[in-house]
């Protein structure tokens, strides 16, 4: 899969939003296959530097073909944005990207593992190169635990029954394929919304739980506020309801003073100022962009600034 076919949502937005100085420091959180890192790249003068994270090692390796000394690529999780940061004595950045969620190439990639598209070892490893994989959780997880995590990443509501499901097919033998758990996942759905297949909540809360997509995304936020310089923008784009959730609080409580206790003798001017300046509202990609890339509908970017006066 080359880099022309992905294509990467609220391109031109996104890289508007960081407000690019030519000589600035800059972070693409998830490199995916480039279209951000490129464009960023075509904004900074020689002095300017990019640094590109990515766990999956076929997105570093993609990268290598960017012959470009501003770019640096790290094959890392962005949760470990800091220690990377650090290690390469970089020690403020001018801005922040992250593009959350899976890229098309790991969704088109039958060997991935990630959709239901193809019949293939049921993977979904965002870094194959370590981990456990979705079929190898399957076999020793519980009922509770299979439909907890359907239901609190999926939001779907036959979770218990999918899980069930599961436990049974499995006495008989290891649900090791996609093409297996989307026939399970067929049977034990009763209804599905017009249009959507009726193993995509699975396929989605079984990813983002292997992957601990939530969980690195809440670790990353305040590592990226503590190393933006002031001014450095914050740029966020989700594509599930709950990563847009947990930007956004952190966006809004970032925003805002701190609490503190009502009977504190502190008056209003005394408190530390708030870390983050909200800029503009959430976008969305335009009909336009849809027409061309119908996978980008469901993607919802955040900006903020980290503000000019810090505690």
């Amino acid at each position: 899969m080359n880099a022309a076919a992905h294509v990467s949502v609220l391109l031109d937005e996104a890289v508007d939003a960081l407000a690019i100085r030519a000589d600035g420091v800059y972070v693409d959180g998830t490199f995916g296959r480039g279209g951000h890192s490129r464009a960023i790249l075509a904004r900074l003068g020689e002095r300017g530097r990019l640094i590109a994270f990515d766990r999956d090692p076929a997105a570093i390796e993609a990268g290598r073909a960017l012959k470009d000394p501003r770019l640096t690529l790290v094959h890392s999780a962005f949760s470990a944005l800091d220690e990377q940061l650090a290690e390469l004595g970089v020690e403020t950045v001018d801005g922040v990207l992250l593009d959350i969620g899976v890229s098309s190439p790991q969704l088109d990639d039958a060997s991935r593992g990630m959709s239901f598209r193809f019949d293939a070892p049921l993977d979904m490893r965002m870094d194959t190169s370590h981990g456990q994989t979705v079929a190898e959780w399957l076999t020793d997880a519980s009922v509770g635990e299979i439909t907890e995590v359907i239901r609190e990443y999926g939001e779907e509501r036959f979770a218990h029954a999918i899980a069930k499901a599961i436990a049974t097919a499995r006495a008989g033998g290891a649900v090791a394929t996609t093409g297996q758990l989307a026939a399970l996942v067929e049977k034990a759905v009763r209804t599905r919304e017009p249009g959507q297949h009726p193993a995509t909540r699975t396929f989605q809360a079984l990813r983002i739980f292997i992957n601990q997509e939530l969980e690195e995304l809440s670790r990353v936020l305040p590592a990226c506020v503590a190393r933006l310089a002031p001014a450095g923008r914050l740029v966020v784009i989700s594509f599930h309801s709950l990563e847009d959730r947990i930007v956004k609080r952190f966006m809004r409580d970032e925003s805002r003073p701190p609490v503190l206790p009502r009977r504190l003798p502190l008056r209003a001017a005394d408190l530390p100022p708030p870390r983050l300046l909200l800029v503009g509202k959430a976008v969305r990609p335009g009909e336009a962009e849809l027409a061309v890339n119908p996978r980008a509908r469901s993607a919802v970017m955040r900006v903020a600034e980290r503000a000019r006066e810090v505690a």
